[in-house]
């Protein structure tokens, strides 16, 4: 398992999800003949008639676009005097519930919930927390954390300063501006030789370690300048710099900077191990497995599932149809869009 993360062979010339349009390594796409009206009045059938009709719900729901989605929302509201997910909400249960109503909840918006939620009660969900803010670009931490304004009336990162504290609340909350370097250098190599020479004194050349200096360059620095840093830091040291980071650091701090390394080799691949470790073991999940499932649905789901064989050996597909079962199984393996 750890190889794949030991790879540098090619990284500074593989596309990224940081940058990749929408919808092109998706599973989910516009459906070609389209018709809202159809849509609502099968989805009215199944939610007024004697018992829902889940089938007809995912049949629906999992296979329309976002953008598809909210014109059903819309026309449904306008033609029954009730939101969609409130009747989703009244006729649906469990994780098959909270997967559908994430289905017709805007992206940004999701992403938005999912962090209130991650800060909801009397702990805080690093590691949700983590995933998101590593994973995610400039535009979609802007997009969310715009929502996050609308609905509260106060900046995401004020509310994340209670919740998140020392060196890893430092570095999750640079992420959370979303203000990392966008490629500008045409030649970020001279720089990176400058990083990697600055985190090898930080951390192995030195006794203890300057946490600081980690978080400002993988916190600050562009996809593109990072990973040529991770490339000169290889052949500086000996060491990849998530074993350097792992050797160093412990706790939330070192999960989230190697989240932030793994993502800037490979956020599919990082994407399909925590999709693995949602599922290993006797439960499930399911709120990170459902989160990811529809939070890259349009993104990059196909990488996943590749990375997830790649890494397993079985298929996404599979390890789904064996842990979860029932209409929440059913529509889950929709939206993973087929066996590989």
């Amino acid at each position: 398992m750890a190889s794949v993360w030991d790879e540098l062979d090619g990284l500074l010339d593989s596309p990224s999800s940081f940058t990749a349009a929408p919808g092109d390594r998706g599973t989910i796409k516009d459906k070609h003949d389209f018709n809202a009206e159809e849509d609502v009045e099968a989805l009215r059938e199944a939610i007024e008639g004697a018992g829902t009709t889940e089938k007809t719900l995912i049949e629906i729901l999992a296979c329309r676009s976002h953008a598809q989605r909210q014109v059903i929302c819309k026309a449904y509201e306008e033609a029954t005097g009730r939101a969609l997910v409130d009747d989703l909400e009244g006729d649906t249960g469990g994780d098959f519930m909270r997967l559908l109503v994430a289905l017709v909840t805007p992206p940004a918006q999701y992403d938005c919930n999912e962090i209130k939620r991650a800060m909801q009660g009397a702990g805080t969900n690093d590691s949700a927390l983590i995933e998101i803010f590593a994973s995610r670009s400039n535009e979609q931490i802007h997009a969310f954390s715009a929502a996050y304004l609308e609905e509260k009336e106060r900046k995401l990162t004020y509310d994340l300063k209670s919740e998140i504290s020392g060196e890893y609340g430092t570095a999750l909350l640079i992420l959370a501006e979303g203000e990392r370097d966008e490629d500008t250098d045409e030649d970020p190599e001279e720089k990176a030789k400058e990083d990697a020479m600055a985190l090898y004194e930080a951390g192995e050349k030195k006794w203890g370690t300057d946490e600081s200096k980690f978080i400002d360059i993988l916190c600050h620095r562009s996809i593109r300048q990072l990973r040529q840093t991770l490339v000169e830091f290889k052949k500086l040291s000996g060491k990849t710099l998530q074993e350097s980071i792992e050797g160093e650091m412990s706790g939330e701090l070192q999960e989230l900077l190697v989240a932030v390394v793994k993502c800037v080799k490979n956020v599919p691949a990082y994407l399909a191990e925590k999709l693995y470790e949602s599922m290993k073991g006797g439960g499930t999940d399911e709120a990170t497995l459902s989160r990811i499932m529809v939070s890259r649905s349009e993104v990059d789901l196909l990488d996943i599932r590749a990375e997830f064989k790649r890494l397993y050996e079985g298929s996404l597909h599979s390890a789904i149809e064996s842990d979860v079962s029932g209409d929440y199984g059913d529509c889950l393996k929709i939206i993973c869009g087929g066996e590989d």
